[in-house]
């Protein structure tokens, strides 16, 4: 079982030592430019570049893409986001966050985590642009996520 510290802060500039993985939700139409990635493009050019490097027919749902950005920190770049609105679609009452593709992401994450002894850090991942529902996000973190994570909330 893993420990969720919640933190005021930047999720960009996560605390202590040692490897560190920050999460993020990416939408699967190659559209980045709102939310968590704008502090995430200010802070580091690679994300974003090899975000938009993917051909939109290759952005599946549960896929994560890690980016290098420091010797110690990786960016996941998440696909676990349906477009990036509830309009246009069949069911125009679910939000754009795909809780099985981010359990699926999660899930690739927590295996790097482990492997490689990093902690995670995120925002509170797809409750923004995204639509989701913070205590279905936290209930998933804490199926699928065996090392400890913290989550910021930026004031």
């Amino acid at each position: 079982m893993n420990e969720i510290i919640y933190l005021n802060g930047d999720a960009t500039n996560p605390i202590g030592s040692g490897k560190k993985i920050i999460c993020h939700i990416c939408n699967d139409i190659g559209a980045w430019g709102a939310g968590f990635v704008l502090a995430l493009s200010k802070r580091w050019k690679q994300p974003e570049a090899l975000y938009r490097e993917i051909k939109v027919q290759n952005l599946y749902l549960g896929n994560v893409q890690f980016v290098e950005v420091s010797d110690d920190i990786i960016v996941a770049n998440m696909i676990a986001q349906h477009g990036i609105t509830k309009m246009g679609y069949d069911d125009a009452d679910e939000p754009p966050i795909r809780y099985v593709a981010l359990r699926a992401c999660l899930a690739e994450v927590n295996d790097r985590a482990y492997r490689t002894n990093a902690t995670i850090h995120m925002p509170r991942i797809g409750c923004g642009l995204a639509g989701g529902d913070w205590s279905v996000v936290e209930k998933i973190i804490q199926e699928v996520l065996t090392v400890n994570v913290f989550v910021y909330d930026f004031k």
